[in-house]
């Protein structure tokens, strides 16, 4: 039951994201039905979580699509939340972002911004192309020093749509328009791959005062900076750039690389090779620092920070926590369906197989909007998919006695210090939702509004009340 207040209490602050109290109730139910459902088959899960009655399945189709939810405002309210809430991670005074892109398999072919899209994982269980959503997500980093948390912030679909020919944006312009539309007002570090080891990533988060940790491509090269020749003579400007060098070529004598106990998360006994230099780096044309790690299970590796005063082992270990962001993926994808959607579009164009960006620069001022008012409905659908994967992160910190209390099953690889999982919460949860809707000494507007809703003709909605 515990665990449920505590549910509320960050829940009920987010109610000025709604301009009316159904509104809010709504979304509240939506986040209690992804916290609850033990599938993700998209609105019919949360109809079923609840126990609701079969009318109510419009309802909240209608509530992802309603303008009376502030979706700017709800991502807000949900960034404020965690920079008050959560133990950050913080390096030299600064939190820890972390940012990548997550393509999701959508089959529909009246979904705007579906399209062909090319997985870049090594890996072999992956098709090489899926026809889908591509997310960029950002999250920071919590936890202690056994369990640390990728919280996700916010998720936007950044292609498949070019409402202007005009537009010229890539991806990499779009992520840092969607850092600055969180408006953080603290400095920090984004995490990233290489995918955003650019100029673009760099100038922009400089130009905030923040700085990027990322990893370069092993073909990378940089430049020592020019001598300086006194009383030059002659025409032409002096050199920006002296002797060219590939980083990869620092490999070939390991022998006078430094050694060191690894600072990688999760790494124990493992010594790691080193090498620590400041280059010129020429998309930039500024000095940033590369540190180049030879691991003995991980292979090589380079990596660059375009802060200075970063110790090198300090880089790497900021770099390590950058898979927390993949493991969130996992468990939004498979445990709270973050990306679960299916609102079509009735009267889209339908989408060729194998087709890319849809244009919409001729098509009618209506058909634009309702293109835009789709991708909203999706965007709602993420961001309160991603709040309740938050919350859910969140309680594993701050009360994971009250969760293991409550989880009422049994675990194989419970192990003392560290935090449940995702899944282990919302089983806690969802054991004691009953408990929660059956409280009357603690009555919230959220229980009756839900008990009045409930098919007590169904065997879900007859556990809930009984």
């Amino acid at each position: 039951m515990k665990l449920w207040m505590e549910w509320w209490k960050i829940v009920k602050q987010l109610r000025p994201a709604c301009t009316r109290l159904r509104t809010f109730l709504w979304l509240a139910s939506c986040l209690t039905g992804m916290t609850v459902r033990g599938d993700l088959l998209g609105v019919t899960s949360i109809i079923r979580a609840l126990g609701l009655k079969e009318l109510y399945y419009d309802r909240i189709l209608d509530f992802f699509h309603t303008p009376a939810l502030d979706l700017e405002k709800l991502t807000q309210l949900w960034k404020s939340l965690i920079l008050q809430c959560c133990l950050l991670l913080r390096v030299n005074g600064r939190i820890l972002l972390v940012g990548d892109g997550l393509k999701v398999p959508k089959q529909g072919k009246k979904m705007p911004a579906v399209k062909k899209l090319y997985q870049e994982s090594e890996s072999n269980t992956k098709p090489r192309y899926i026809f889908g959503h591509h997310c960029q997500v950002i999250a920071i980093l919590a936890g202690t020093s056994n369990s640390v948390f990728a919280i996700p912030l916010t998720s936007r679909i950044h292609e498949g749509v070019v409402f202007s020919n005009r537009d010229s944006r890539t991806s990499l312009d779009k992520m840092i328009q969607l850092i600055m539309s969180l408006h953080i007002h603290e400095p920090f570090y984004f995490i990233a791959d290489a995918y955003y080891a650019g100029k673009t990533m760099v100038q922009g988060l400089l130009a905030l005062g923040d700085h990027l940790i990322t990893r370069v491509k092993s073909n990378a090269v940089a430049y020592f900076p020019p001598e300086k020749i006194h009383n030059k003579r002659g025409r032409g400007r002096p050199k920006k750039y002296g002797k060219k060098i590939k980083l990869k070529e620092y490999f070939n004598n390991t022998a006078n690389m430094q050694t060191a106990q690894s600072p990688i998360y999760g790494d124990r006994n493992v010594v790691i090779r080193f090498k620590v230099i400041d280059l010129l780096w020429r998309p930039v044309g500024i000095i940033v620092r590369f540190v180049l790690v030879v691991h003995p299970n991980r292979g090589r590796i380079i990596l660059m920070s375009t802060d200075l005063t970063l110790r090198p082992l300090e880089i790497v270990r900021i770099y390590g926590l950058r898979f927390k962001i993949e493991i969130s993926f996992k468990q939004a994808l498979h445990i709270l369906g973050t990306y679960a959607y299916h609102f079509w579009m009735k009267v889209i164009d339908p989408i060729r197989r194998n087709s890319g960006d849809q244009y919409l620069h001729r098509k009618s001022s209506e058909y634009r909007e309702a293109v835009r008012r789709k991708l909203t409905a999706y965007h709602r659908h993420i961001q309160i998919g991603i709040i309740a994967q938050g919350i859910v992160q969140y309680l594993s910190l701050c009360f994971p006695k009250q969760v293991w209390a409550s989880f009422g099953s049994w675990m194989r690889t419970i192990r003392p210090g560290m935090c449940p999982s995702e899944r282990v919460v919302t089983i806690a949860l969802r054991n004691t939702f009953p408990e929660f809707l059956a409280d009357s000494f603690k009555t919230t507007i959220l229980k009756k509004f839900l008990t009045k809703r409930i098919d007590c003709c169904r065997l879900e909605g007859v556990r809930l009340v009984a």
